[in-house]
């Protein structure tokens, strides 16, 4: 069993405060009852009132409430098991997080844009497993590859330029450590989706796409960024304080350098496309996942869990409606057993 909103039981320790105010109640009944005259004597004057239909009607209510408490805290219980099979391929996105990746001349920034495309794309995926890859300088693993879309989303949303210390951009390493995302026993199909402005700062990365290429990896290159280019805004608190300078001071202007992700796209025989209208690269790659060859890479024995809470609920409404023809007086069958020495 299985607990889906477990946060709702700390509403359990609401049941000793309802209890206290029974008992309260009951406290102050007897004190008013004293203050208007003999207890033996009002007792003669409504032999009606019974001891035992209070008590019941308190365990009633608290059963109610454990049964609306359970309700919201939805217990599920695994009825069945059934085999999962899956089919698709295994992609690696590689996100570039330098400083050129804050430039604004792609709207509302190139990362943020990023982030877009690469949400945008998880959305329309099926079966396949996907990882996630930072880089700058050097590369960082962000997330190991997983069919979770919603935790991918959720490391994907975190990302930022301060992730990795040394900056540039290095996609010799971007696709090194994407590789070793992928297992080469596998048959699986392999797509790395490399998304940068295209500013390589190392050596080798067509070398590495042409090694990539021998491991059956297909990289799709997504340029982001203006061949015009833009500045490099440094800010705090989501306010401008000034502009990236290089070493003789002057202003940096970062550009699109979009021959040398088409140089990689070409070395493994994948595509390159402009980032900066989301509609088309959504397209573009929708349709080249529909022309790579889908594996079978999980058949998996799982239980479907079954939510329980329509049970619970069911019961505390029985028991709220049975309370209220509950009455305080004495029922006829009850005051014959005498149960509380109430005839003498």
């Amino acid at each position: 069993m299985e607990l889906d909103e477990i946060k709702y039981l700390y509403l359990l320790f609401l049941l000793p405060l309802v209890v206290v105010l029974f008992l309260f109640n009951l406290y102050w009944k007897r004190k008013k009852k004293k203050e208007f005259g003999d207890l033996e004597l009002i007792k003669k004057l409504s032999p009606e009132s019974s001891v035992f239909k209070p008590v019941f009607k308190l365990v009633v209510i608290i059963l109610a409430l454990v049964g609306l408490i359970f309700g919201l805290v939805n217990p599920k219980i695994g009825t069945k098991m059934e085999t999962v099979k899956r089919e698709g391929i295994d992609i690696v996105f590689a996100m570039d997080v330098s400083k050129s990746m804050l430039a604004e001349d792609v709207a509302p920034s190139r990362l943020e844009k990023s982030k877009q495309i690469v949400s945008q794309i998880i959305n329309q995926l099926g079966n396949d497993r996907i990882g996630i890859v930072a880089y700058a300088g050097s590369a960082f693993p962000v997330l190991p590859i997983t069919t979770d879309y919603s935790v991918a989303k959720m490391f994907l949303q975190s990302m930022n330029t301060e992730m990795v210390s040394s900056q540039g951009t290095s996609l010799d390493e971007a696709i090194k450590l994407s590789s070793t995302y992928f297992d080469d026993k596998s048959k699986t199909s392999k797509l790395l989706i490399l998304i940068s402005d295209g500013e390589d700062h190392s050596e080798g990365a067509q070398a590495a796409a042409e090694e990539a290429n021998k491991q059956g990896m297909r990289i799709i290159t997504i340029g982001i960024g203006t061949e015009k280019g833009g500045t490099i805004p440094l800010k705090k608190n989501g306010i401008v304080e000034s502009y990236q300078r290089d070493n003789n001071d002057e202003v940096v202007v970062t550009k699109l350098n979009r021959a040398s992700l088409e140089t990689i796209a070409k070395a493994t025989k994948g595509g390159y496309i402009n980032g900066n209208n989301t509609k088309e690269v959504i397209a573009y790659i929708k349709n080249t996942l529909d022309k790579i060859q889908k594996t079978e890479f999980e058949s998996t024995q799982m239980a479907d869990f079954q939510s329980q809470f329509q049970w619970f609920l069911g019961f505390a409404f029985v028991l709220l409606f049975l309370d209220l023809f509950l009455l305080e007086k004495k029922t006829s069958w009850v005051k014959k057993l005498n149960l509380f020495n109430e005839e003498k």
